[in-house]
């Protein structure tokens, strides 16, 4: 690892620690982590927005290979979302943030209007198509396989139907409903289970990685000796004097609330 990427390593742990500092209490050092991570990610998806979206609908439209002042050359009619891209801006606004509402309207108008179909399609009509589907062409239900993969097929159907019947509000959930909607209860709680338990899986491995990242500097710092290993050293002492003051701190704070 070179001093260039030693150096930056060093930083991302610090600002790691940083963040991780919340789990003891509320500190400066975890909002000001939080704030360059909200300013940093602000600017770089702005810039990626800019050039993905911004510079090749418009302005790749409306001048093409000609001057900025020359528009005729291009397709001119750009100039309308343009307008109203700009006409956005006076929300910011509070005598004329009344503009930004005709936008706004048009394009959530038009986001509905295309949102809509493709919701029915990939959330309805697909789920329903494959939940259905699977079951019937589940290859030979003959064998030990097709039979096992049927009855797996099978059990979702059922789980779909019973947490269906959960949402139907028109009879009252009693007797047989009542006890097929229970059984929905459970599906539903079973599938949030289960995605809940991915997101934590994932925050887990996301954790997992910025250990092995300072475990990687750390060896690195060792195993090279010299200036590295002191930038280690004076790293972990500035940790644990922080640690140190934060502890004295909160005694402090807490011995005057006792005495108040």
């Amino acid at each position: 690892m070179d001093w260039g990427t030693f150096l930056w390593t060093t930083v991302s742990i610090g600002l790691t620690l940083m963040t991780l500092s919340f789990l003891y209490r509320d500190n400066a050092f975890y909002k000001f982590s939080e704030s360059l991570f909200v300013g940093v990610a602000t600017g770089y998806f702005t810039m990626i927005l800019y050039y993905t979206s911004l510079v090749p609908t418009l302005f790749d439209k409306l001048w093409v290979g000609q001057p900025w002042w020359q528009i005729w050359g291009g397709q001119w009619w750009y100039i309308l979302p343009g307008l109203l891209g700009l006409m956005m801006w006076f929300r910011f606004s509070k005598k004329k943030a009344w503009i930004s509402r005709y936008p706004i309207a048009l394009y959530i108008g038009i986001g509905t209007g295309v949102a809509i179909p493709l919701e029915m399609q990939n959330r309805v009509s697909r789920q329903l198509f494959d939940t259905v589907n699977t079951v019937l062409g589940v290859g030979d239900k003959f064998t030990e396989a097709g039979f096992w993969a049927g009855f797996s097929e099978l059990v979702i159907i059922l789980g779909v139907v019973t947490g269906l019947f959960y949402f139907f509000f028109s009879v009252p959930h009693r007797g047989l409903f009542g006890g097929v909607a229970k059984t929905g209860i459970y599906i539903l709680m079973i599938g949030f289970g289960a995605s809940f338990g991915y997101t934590v899986m994932a925050r887990i491995s996301l954790f997992i990685q910025r250990i092995q990242v300072i475990r990687d500097w750390t060896a690195t710092g060792w195993e090279a000796g010299g200036g590295k290993m002191a930038l280690v050293w004076i790293f972990a002492l500035i940790i644990v004097l922080v640690v140190l003051y934060e502890l004295i701190k909160h005694l402090r704070n807490k011995s005057t609330a006792e005495t108040a």
